[in-house]
C-alpha cells in the first residue's frame, strides 16, 4: 500500500486532533468538516479498501465505532448523523487508506448530502447473485 497522510497522522509525524485511540484505531477530527464533530476513525493496519482490512482491524473498528457516535452526538448535541465509508476513487474516496466518518447532521444545509439513485431489485436475477454471494463468503 502507497504511503498516505493517514500514515503519518498515525507515526505522529503530522498533527492531528485526536478523539480516541487504541492499539489498532485511531479517530481524529477531520481537517475539513462538513459539521461540527466530523470525525475520522482510521484503522492502524494499512489498507486502502475495506476489502483488504484483516478482521482483526475490522473487528476492532466495529467495537469503537458506536462508542465515538456516541461521542460526538453528546458533545454536539445533534442525533443525527452519517456514518460513511468509501472503497476506491470511483466510489469517491479521496485517501488510500481505509477510513470512516462520522458527520453531524445539524440542518439541511450542513452535514452530508446524498443523491441516491434508486432502482428496483431484479428479482428474475436476485436469487442466482445472492447464491453466488454466499458461495463465496468464507
Amino acid at each position: 500500500m502507497a504511503e498516505t497522510i493517514f500514515s503519518k497522522i498515525i507515526r505522529g509525524e503530522i498533527p492531528c486532533h485526536r478523539v480516541y485511540e487504541d492499539e489498532r484505531v485511531l479517530a481524529f477530527l477531520d481537517i475539513n468538516p462538513l459539521s461540527d464533530g466530523h470525525t475520522l476513525v482510521i484503522p492502524k493496519e494499512p489498507a486502502a479498501t475495506l476489502d483488504a482490512l484483516s478482521e482483526d482491524s475490522a473487528a476492532a473498528l466495529g467495537r469503537v465505532l458506536p462508542r465515538i457516535c456516541r461521542a460526538v452526538v453528546a458533545v454536539t448535541g445533534i442525533r443525527e448523523y452519517n456514518v460513511l465509508e468509501n472503497n476506491g476513487a470511483g466510489a469517491h474516496q479521496a485517501i488510500g487508506h481505509v477510513h470512516f466518518h462520522i458527520i453531524p447532521k445539524p440542518k439541511a444545509t450542513e452535514g452530508l448530502g446524498i443523491h441516491w439513485p434508486m432502482r428496483p431489485l431484479d428479482h428474475s436475477v436476485a436469487s442466482d447473485l445472492a447464491a453466488r454471494l454466499r458461495a463465496v463468503i468464507k
